[in-house]
């Protein structure tokens, strides 16, 4: 597992601001801790809650409510739904599962995140 943390411009109906974004190759789900949603979105309760597993062997989470936000990297536009966590230690973690659907790749070597020109291109039509 490799971490690198940026700040990115997150957008949602309520507000924008400025996050700190943590690409965690090791995070399936992208989350977002209930504090940094304040005047940026209102969080919606999932029907089904999910329970994911943690770092901490055997330990669980209990994921009741999400969110869709829009955020930017070097000004593409990009888009996902956020899993909202109260005492995340981050602001922002974004997982594999948002690399996956942006084919976001990341350089650990010079902490800097590469997005497929195509999908950039696509974007910004």
């Amino acid at each position: 597992m490799s971490i690198i943390k940026l700040p990115l411009r997150f957008e949602g109906s309520l507000g924008e601001k400025t996050l700190y974004a943590l690409f965690d190759s090791g995070a399936s789900f992208s989350c977002i801790s209930l504090e940094a949603i304040e005047n940026l979105e209102k969080k919606v309760k999932m029907r089904h809650p999910l329970e994911v597993a943690t770092a901490a062997k055997g330990t669980y989470l209990r994921i009741e409510h999400a969110i869709r936000l829009d955020f930017y990297y070097n000004d593409i536009r990009l888009s996902d739904e956020f899993m909202v966590i109260p005492g995340l230690s981050e602001e922002v973690i974004l997982g594999v599962n948002t690399f996956q659907k942006w084919r976001i790749k990341l350089d650990f070597e010079h902490d800097t995140v590469i997005i497929d020109p195509k999908v950039a291109k696509a974007i910004l039509k």
